[in-house]
């Protein structure tokens, strides 16, 4: 690899990284956003129901954008489609942090989700046309692993940024400001980077000048139609399996560890009051707060209770939040060994061998987290559970480049991924209607109905398993021109 090849490697994994940067912003941020915003306590259902809704949202955007996008990049070339993403994703995310309502929150968390579902597409088929042959494998999964980076940025974002919620200001909104930051980037890419040569000799090739970034023309041909269809129906499990199930992980430490930090917080109060007006409101809060009694059903608050209240709910954020984060970057830093080491396994095994492990892994894993988890003792497991999880992105990476050719790169690579995104946008709503209306009740109290969901959708991922007997193998053949 030469110094250009590098260079476009850190673009384009910058580009993602950023891009994952803010998926994980958005992550941390859903919790305490719908709290806000929907004017209820902590631990309160509708929060899991409205997050569930407000992600569907999101990665139904995000969908909307790779299919856009995805068709944009192989008609007017990778890098200029790679920096309207950018410059989409990073700018609207700023703009969620102005919401006011869970309505305008959900808009711009749809125009993001445009911008965040075409670069993954544009940023991989770039990478995989400039790579030399050899480099290819090992450059894509590096360049998925490095988005880990982003990942745990967004964790120590969000455990630096926990203490606010001590002094009554939205950790959230702060969040989002940072996640804007990645629109510096776009003036590089404007600056500096070319469109691969195979990008441009395609594109002066008159027969495909029809061809380019069509869809009729991909389910035209009985090649590329097989391999859109089976790299949709592999794509699937591994999306709802992170974004209907994992990425949940934090939400279910929030919910299994409210009671025990409400507990510890208001014990310390307890200790710490010498007065009997505190004591009494005190008691008066953490009778509601055990019995997770909804806003609009507390009753009217004196003005003392009301001082009390606030102080204390936002310890107890505060608290949660940093477990929340701690969760993501324990999940995160097995997710870039994962990514890193599967890729390596793809190259030597081949495509289908490593699928296969991930798949059966990532199931696995999933279910022993939202069956056990209960505890700091327990977070051994988020790192195991990343691990796997994320290592299935890796091997999109490297394999749905493969299977298109030239013209439509960008294209199937897209539709794989993103109309994959569809089907995954019912996951998160089904996780919050398990959470909220299957899940309930006295057989399954709270937090009881979390990993009961958990565990009922990690059966996911037997789709990907399933789907393998029909994929092709692609280890050591040249990208298809």
């Amino acid at each position: 690899m030469n110094r250009y090849h590098w260079f476009v490697l850190t673009v384009a994994a910058l580009g993602w990284l950023f891009d994952c940067l803010d998926q994980q912003l958005f992550t941390l941020a859903r919790p305490t956003a719908m709290r806000d915003l929907l004017g209820v306590a902590e631990g309160n259902p509708l929060i899991g129901e409205w997050a569930g809704y407000t992600t569907s949202v999101f990665i139904i955007g995000w969908a909307t954008g790779g299919l856009i996008f995805g068709a944009l990049g192989d008609r007017i070339g990778r890098a200029k489609t790679m920096l309207l993403t950018i410059l989409v994703y990073s700018l609207c995310t700023g703009l969620s942090s102005l919401s006011i309502s869970v309505w305008d929150f959900m808009f711009y968390r749809f125009i993001t989700g445009l911008g965040v579902g075409g670069e993954f597409a544009v940023g991989v088929a770039l990478v995989a046309e400039v790579m030399p042959d050899r480099a290819r494998p090992r450059a894509l999964s590096l360049l998925q692993a490095l988005s880990a980076i982003g990942n745990v940025s967004a964790a120590l974002i969000g455990w630096g940024l926990a203490p606010l919620e001590q002094e009554g200001i939205s950790a959230w909104r702060v969040m989002f400001i940072i996640g804007a930051l990645p629109a510096l980037l776009a003036l590089v890419i404007r600056w500096k980077l070319k469109e691969p040569e195979r990008f441009t000799e395609s594109a002066g090739r008159e027969e495909l000048s029809g061809k380019r970034g069509s869809y009729a023309a991909m389910f035209g041909d009985p090649r590329w139609r097989r391999s859109a269809l089976v790299g949709l129906f592999m794509a699937i499990p591994g999306v709802v399996g992170l974004w209907g199930i994992g990425f949940f992980s934090g939400d279910l430490t929030r919910v299994v560890f409210r009671l025990g930090v409400a507990t510890e917080m208001y014990e310390t109060a307890f200790a710490e009051s010498n007065d009997e007006a505190r004591t009494a409101a005190l008691n008066k809060l953490f009778a509601w707060e055990k019995e997770l009694t909804p806003q609009g059903e507390r009753g009217e608050l004196t003005a003392v209770e009301a001082e009390i209240e606030k102080e204390m709910n936002g310890k107890i954020s505060a608290e949660l939040t940093f477990w929340q984060s701690l969760t993501l970057l324990m999940q995160q830093l097995g997710a870039a060994a994962g990514m890193y080491t599967f890729g390596w396994l793809a190259q030597q095994w081949g495509r289908k061998p490593a699928f296969l492990l991930a798949y059966i892994c990532a199931m696995a894993t999933t279910f022993l987290v939202f069956w056990k988890l209960s505890g700091p003792q327990d977070f051994w497991m988020l790192p195991l559970m990343g691990f796997f999880q994320l290592s299935l992105f890796a091997l999109y990476a490297i394999y749905f480049p493969e299977i298109f050719p030239t013209y439509l790169r960008s294209t199937g690579t897209s539709f794989c991924y993103n109309v994959g995104r569809y089907v995954a946008a019912f996951g998160p709503v089904i996780f919050g209607l398990l959470t909220s209306r299957v899940f309930t009740g006295e057989n399954y109290p709270a937090p009881l109905n979390w990993p009961y969901a958990g565990m009922t959708m990690s059966c996911v991922f037997l789709i990907g398993v399933v789907t393998l007997m029909f994929a092709r193998e692609t280890k050591g053949q040249p990208l298809p021109e």
